[in-house]
């Protein structure tokens, strides 16, 4: 697979030392990958929560309790078992376990409804979940409609040791009353899990690269919550491509000092789920388990008693941490990589950044169905460049148009991917994977993009999202990032409203970081830098803007008000 730069142009953007193509066969599985780490790293911590560390060897034995303490249950090799948690460290426990012991991943987001929940565990025919008490409630009112079986429960302070553990767990329930009451009367809790699996035995399974490790749904953008098969091969692949494009950084971590990386995005998000803690297993990294990246003055206390390296978020942390008064309560001069996904970084959020940790964010684009990387800016950039960069290694990108046919350089057109972490389809919707699936093996994104001559991609904006002025294409993303560098202003957001004259008006919803900020200043700046169409007709001020629990701006909820 080792073409020209003809076929690939991006390779000539790579770093040196960074491959054209990465080996596929180094793990047969992910569970390959982690012995491998439990072994060679068992001394090292490899979590730390709220003070305490977790060793490698630590999340070896436990791991291996919790994969016999699910065989025990009589489930079969395939079967899924769903985790419903924040980042605590009983969740990589639990990965590891499910993974070692045959089954298949399903990572669920903790603040579901009842009705999402119950979508998602029927869809996926889970027969088992992990789930953290505060959220028990949640599944109480849905899961006899279910085909869950056995709930596993864990408490925040589970990992913490018997007396720190009883004191977390007692302020969760009793002080910050952060687990409302329930009844799941055939609930076993994580502890006792672990401690009846350590009388057990793991029978070792037969787990190869065309097993699915992971169901990963996509936030139902468009239509109903789906699930990427996610099989081992893809999330192997996406984890050494991550590492061969980070190797130029983090080489220059000090000889002796471990590699550590802030884990604020969710593990059950797919970003986290493979850069974080899978790129750290294979890495010996220490993970720091942020448990509310909402939470940003927890967020800075607890950095500012770690050194670390490598910092994975979205624009929305990297803006909400650059402009904290204790941003500085942190030694943020041994951060090698800041990679930036999940939203467009916006120039502003960039500049700050850079200025005020000396570490530019290198923003990268993926989704659920490529595990989730495809691109990303070099990790030796020194400066924003507004683009979602080049494909990793092993990876191909084109710009298609409505027929399916590759776009000339420099014309929009449908971003579509092809590489070993591309899913494998959507699970058991094989309609949905058809629409998606080119014939010669692309995954269309739904996303439009350019590449330049370079090769590199820029995300013009979701083909839905786009606003249509009078005839003419207005995308969000660029209004919002010429807006986000007006002085005063925090955050941003555009949608497209009905309009009698041009068919759509643009509308432009505004989080101000200066009070005194006015709607005229506003539109004197965006006068001053955006043509007549793609200027906003209506102006609103908010307190805050509606996002994911992963920090994405919810345009549609800004739509209908």
């Amino acid at each position: 697979m080792t073409e020209s730069t003809a076929d690939r142009p991006w390779l000539g953007a790579y770093p040196a030392g960074v491959p054209a193509d990465i080996p596929l066969d180094q793990y047969p599985s992910l569970v390959h990958l982690m012995e491998e780490s439990f072994h060679k790293y068992a001394s090292r911590p490899a979590y730390s929560f709220m003070g305490k560390e977790l060793t490698f060897g630590q999340t070896d034995s436990f791991s291996q309790a919790f994969a016999a303490y699910l065989q025990g249950l009589g489930l079969v090799k395939g079967d899924r078992v769903a985790i419903m948690m924040p980042n605590v460290p009983q969740y990589p426990v639990a990965v590891a376990g499910i993974l070692r012991a045959g089954f298949v991943v399903v990572n669920v987001n903790p603040l579901y409804t009842p009705r999402e929940l119950e979508h998602q565990l029927k869809d996926a025919g889970a027969k088992a979940i992990v789930i953290i008490e505060n959220f028990a409630g949640t599944l109480e009112q849905c899961v006899a409609n279910t085909p869950v079986k056995h709930v596993v429960l864990a408490a925040m302070g589970d990992m913490l040791g018997l007396l720190k553990g009883s004191v977390v767990n007692y302020v969760v329930r009793n002080v910050k009353k952060m687990v409302p009451t329930f009844n799941l009367p055939q609930a076993v809790r994580f502890n006792e899990a672990i401690a009846r699996g350590t009388r057990g035995t793991l029978k070792r399974q037969n787990i190869g690269p065309e097993d699915v490790a992971v169901l990963q749904y996509t936030g139902g953008t468009t239509g109903v919550s789906k699930g990427a098969v996610l099989l081992h091969r893809n999330v192997i692949a996406n984890v050494l491509q991550s590492e061969a494009w980070n190797e130029p950084v983090m080489k220059r971590v000090p000889a002796g000092e471990q590699p550590a990386s802030v884990c604020a995005l969710p593990l059950y998000h797919i970003f986290a789920f493979t850069v974080n803690m899978m790129l750290s297993m294979r890495t010996g990294g220490k993970t720091i388990l942020i448990p509310n990246p909402r939470d940003l003055p927890a967020v800075l206390k607890e950095l500012s008693k770690h050194t670390f390296h490598s910092f994975p978020a979205v624009n929305t942390l990297f803006n909400g941490l650059a402009n904290h008064p204790d941003f500085n309560t942190v030694n943020w001069h041994n951060l090698k990589v800041s990679v930036g996904g999940g939203m467009a970084v916006q120039a502003a959020v960039a500049k700050l950044w850079l200025e005020k940790t000396g570490c530019p964010i290198c923003e990268g684009y993926g989704l659920s169905e490529t595990s989730p990387s495809a691109s990303c800016n070099p990790t030796t950039s020194t400066e924003y460049s507004g683009t979602i960069g080049v494909p990793l290694p092993s990876t191909w990108m084109k710009c298609l148009d409505d027929d399916g046919m590759e776009v000339p350089v420099g014309q929009p057109g449908e971003i579509a991917i092809k590489g070993p972490q591309v899913m494998a389809g959507y699970w058991q919707r094989p309609d949905e994977t058809a629409k998606v699936m080119t014939p010669d093996g692309f995954f269309k994104t739904g996303d439009v993009g350019v590449m330049d001559a370079r090769g590199y991609f820029k995300i013009v904006d979701r083909k839905k999202d786009m606003v249509l002025v009078s005839g003419f294409n207005v995308y969000p993303n660029e209004v919002e990032d010429v807006v986000a560098q007006l002085p005063g202003v925090m955050e941003c957001a555009v949608v497209g409203v009905p309009d009698d004259k041009s068919g759509e008006a643009v509308k432009l919803v505004i989080v101000k970081k200066d009070p005194a900020l006015t709607e005229a200043q506003v539109r004197d700046f965006c006068k001053a830098n955006l043509t007549g169409y793609k200027q906003p007709k209506v102006i609103e001020f908010r307190t805050d803007l509606p996002k994911t629990p992963v920090g994405k701006i919810l345009r549609r909820e800004l739509r209908g008000k």
